[in-house]
């Protein structure tokens, strides 16, 4: 019997164990001893406008301009653990993703700040505090709290699904919404990619999680950066690369049709260096369905799936967590801010505890 399922099995049992007997509403929450915190840039490119500035008559003459930077706050805990955690954020949102819960509770940045990380949070390029784009956009005021209802499975709007992890009174649902953050340029995957990889030369070796959209760009950065020592992937909803000659069929659905995308065979090994989990909630098909909100999320198992199994056969250490299949039921896409968030904490503790990570 593999003996990598067996300790997976039992971290799984503890965790569930652990969430059974003391959730984070009952478990007695001592003080944070924070040692040294702050926040910076990091990246980005700096780019300039031909002709002599003049200090009287200021135009873009000879200026200057910084943008596709990302912006990093980290905190630092007494008594830290060796390796940081760096947590990179998905569409449509910030560094808050991780941040206090849309109802009020710890979320992922300080759950693992009491388990003795140093938590670094990003707001990537053209998000956020880093809304320096060096790429022209516009944002609209364009209607889509429903379609994110539907897209992050809370429910089918205007109902909640059943057995949701997910606070149904109204100011959670308000707080939610309300994180929603527009790009301030063109999504670009090289662009935060390159990016993360220098906060990982800032930083030193540590752990990346990643969430949804993130996902691309965290496969990018572990091939630039020799930093990246393991990547715990929430949900990874785009960016599946495959070596070239050997990429799966393209996954129609009714959210659109899901493509792999191609790197060399020698960029793709480099993702055999480092331990790799990934975790997808609730609540969403594994046949096609016409309903899109759920068949959306059918494909993106699917392809990770392939990509699991892709990584595996050259030789890597990838698994992919279906949380249904191992009794943990109800998450929505943010797997890190649901209810059970404390139960989702301590897989991905298991985790790091079986690869000597923790």
């Amino acid at each position: 019997m593999n003996i990598t399922r067996i300790l997976y099995g039992v971290g799984v049992a503890m965790a569930t164990l652990l969430a059974g007997c003391a959730t984070q509403a009952t478990r007695p929450l001592g003080p944070l001893v924070i040692e040294s915190q702050g926040s910076f840039a990091v990246g980005g490119v700096v780019k300039h406008t031909p002709g002599t500035y003049d200090n009287n008559k200021p135009t873009s003459a000879g200026q200057s301009f910084h943008g596709d930077h990302l912006y990093a706050s980290y905190q630092v805990p007494q008594h830290a653990k060796a390796l940081p955690i760096v947590m990179l954020h998905g569409a449509f949102q910030s560094a808050r993703s991780w941040e206090t819960t849309s109802d009020g509770r710890e979320g992922f940045q300080t759950l693992f700040l009491r388990r003795g990380f140093p938590v670094y949070l990003v707001d990537q390029p053209r998000r956020g505090r880093a809304g320096n784009s060096t790429v022209a956009a516009s944002t609209e005021p364009a209607p889509n709290d429903q379609l994110f209802f539907d897209q992050f499975r809370i429910g089918k709007w205007p109902n909640y699904f059943d057995n949701v992890q997910f606070d149904r009174r109204p100011e959670t649902l308000n707080q939610f919404l309300r994180s929603v953050t527009p790009n301030t340029g063109p999504y670009d995957a090289g662009v935060i990619a390159d990016a993360i990889s220098a906060l990982f030369d800032k930083v030193g070796p540590a752990i990346l999680f990643t969430h949804s959209q993130a996902g691309g760009p965290g496969w990018l950065t572990a091939m630039k950066s020799p930093n990246v020592k393991a990547i715990v992937a929430f949900e990874p909803g785009s960016g599946f690369i495959f070596p070239q000659g050997e990429l799966p069929a393209v996954m129609p659905s009714a959210a659109g049709t899901l493509a792999p995308e191609a790197v060399s065979l020698a960029d793709f090994l480099k993702l055999t260096r480092v331990p790799i989990v990934i975790y997808y909630g609730d609540n969403f098909p594994v046949e096609p369905t016409s309903e899109r909100g759920q068949d959306n999320w059918r494909v993106r198992l699917a392809m990770a799936r392939r990509w699991v199994a892709a990584v595996n056969r050259h030789g890597g250490d990838a698994r992919l967590v279906h949380l249904p299949e191992v009794g943990v039921r109800g998450n929505t896409h943010f797997l890190m801010s649901d209810l059970n968030n404390v139960q989702i904490a301590d897989l991905v503790s298991a985790f790091l505890i079986e690869k000597k990570l923790d």
